[in-house]
């Protein structure tokens, strides 16, 4: 007999192995709960150090940073969809090995603009290369990816934000999902680029089948179009990995809240009772993107309220028992910062005590005082 799954169960197994029931204990590592919830989108780091620093008891931005910069227990580089990540490095066999299996469209850009495969081969080589043990500015990299490969390689030819970019930063990304590059320590004002600690990669096809097992444990049960859009990947490669996992035995199906889904062979063990309690998750949390089905997490007003076109991430979101129930934002001036959380249903003193802890939390995060204010977020999305 098909196992049946509600909502409250998938919710409340998906938050506690997301440390969002508890928190990670005091000394568990940054790249541990960065790898429990796969990635932590960083396109600004800021968001990324608040998704992390929530998920764990004491940790700060401070241990976030010394992660990535000193330790290199993380790196920040391009992850699923194309988009800044912080991943943890240990993982990245495995994702430097399945983003660059992922299909892709054609280019949309005009053909005397794209590059072809193999110059994009030749220039993601370029990268790495002149990365190899420097730490290079964007126009830096530029000069030395265009003596390693030619001038074509440095035409302004790129649209983007009303200025052209040279034609080689179209597979910039392409370079950080293989490994050849990632983000190093701002110099001054200026982004630099570095090349990851080296790894040996996973065979392309082992490594998009532990991709799923990783997603399917962290935000299961799933489809393959879930995985599909949380992946940016096209919805009949994603459905036929998933048949061929299924066949081998690998996955198992399920009954979702009336629809066909899918765990780990043999993960099938759901908590009995709902999550209670408060959270405040920053601008493209993990959780937040990655769990499904999203009318289910953003239920009723939270839908309109908190989603962007239906688009998760564009706002900070507040947790009420497992569910968005709000938004918020927060100003920064010195040493402290205003925490402004809009409600979209009346709270019980409890959650309102507990959101106070939550906002006083942040702070701590990010090394500054917090002062909790209950009203209305007048800022749009991105603010």
């Amino acid at each position: 007999m098909t196992l049946k799954i509600t909502w409250t169960q998938a919710s409340a197994r998906r938050l506690d192995r997301q440390f969002l029931v508890a928190p990670a204990e005091a000394g568990t590592p940054v790249a541990d709960v960065v790898g429990a919830m796969l990635a932590a989108h960083a396109q600004v780091l800021s968001a990324a150090e608040v998704s992390v620093g929530m998920r764990g008891t004491d940790t700060t931005r401070v241990d976030v940073r010394t992660a990535l910069w000193e330790e290199r227990s993380l790196v920040k580089t391009y992850g699923p969809r194309g988009t800044v990540h912080l991943l943890a490095t240990g993982d990245l066999p495995l994702w430097c090995s399945a983003l660059p299996a992922v299909p892709v469209g054609g280019s949309s850009f005009p053909a005397d603009v794209r590059v072809s495969e193999e110059q994009a081969r030749q220039i993601v080589a370029a990268i790495g290369d002149a990365l190899e043990g420097a730490c290079l500015t964007l126009d830096e990299l530029g000069e030395e990816v265009v003596a390693r490969t030619g001038s074509w390689a440095g035409d302004l030819v790129m649209p983007a934000f009303q200025d052209l970019w040279p034609r080689w930063r179209q597979v910039m990304h392409r370079a950080g999902q293989s490994g050849a590059l990632c983000f190093g320590p701002n110099r001054g004002r200026k982004v630099t680029y570095t090349r990851p600690p080296h790894f040996e990669p996973l065979p392309p096809r082992k490594a998009v089948r532990e991709l799923v097992r990783r997603y399917l444990h962290a935000y299961g049960p799933s489809t393959a179009a879930f995985f599909a859009k949380w992946l940016a990947a096209p919805n009949g490669w994603a459905g036929g990995l998933f048949g061929e996992l299924a066949a081998a035995g690998e996955i198992e199906e399920v009954v979702f809240e009336g629809q066909r889904a899918w765990v780990v062979a043999g993960d099938t063990a759901f908590p009995d009772g709902p999550v209670r309690g408060v959270r405040l998750l920053p601008y493209f949390d993990a959780y937040g993107i990655a769990a499904q089905p999203r009318e289910l997490l953003f239920p009723g007003e939270a839908y309109r309220r908190a989603l962007a076109g239906g688009q998760a991430g564009n706002y900070p979101v507040l947790l009420v028992d497992g569910v968005v129930a709000g938004v918020w934002h927060q100003r920064r001036q010195g040493r402290r910062t205003t925490v402004t959380v809009e409600p979209l249903r009346s709270l019980t003193a409890r959650q309102e005590r507990e959101l106070g802890e939550q906002a006083a939390r942040v702070g701590e995060v990010l090394e500054v005082r917090a002062e909790l204010v209950i009203g209305k977020v007048t800022v749009g999305p991105h603010a």
